[in-house]
């Protein structure tokens, strides 16, 4: 039988796994709408897009690493992959969504 903590944490992860999925898609519409010159972007995020990917997928794999090491539960170990990767989708969402259409 599962326990209810269980469920709940699971839940949880498929909310936040959800929430940065929609993010990452936004985020990557407003970038390509950028690139045509259709949404304000500045001039460093073509470069910015590709950096900050690494950098996030490095902590995240550094956090799963140390949460697996520590013998978490998987989704905890999970969550914490997760925390990175939607920190900076989430900021990523909301400074774009700010910049509007391009005034060209």
């Amino acid at each position: 039988m599962i326990h209810p903590n269980n469920i709940v944490a699971m839940w949880s992860l498929g909310f936040a796994t959800y929430k940065m999925m929609a993010e990452a898609q936004t985020v990557i519409a407003f970038g390509l709408l950028g690139m045509a010159g259709v949404w304000s972007v500045t001039p460093s995020e073509n470069v910015r897009m590709i950096t900050e990917k690494t950098k996030a997928l490095r902590q995240s794999a550094t956090a799963a690493s140390k949460a697996t090491l520590q013998g978490k539960s998987p989704e905890k170990v999970l969550a914490r992959a997760l925390t990175p990767i939607g920190s900076k989708t989430a900021a990523n969402y909301k400074r774009l969504s700010k910049r509007g259409f391009s005034k060209r």
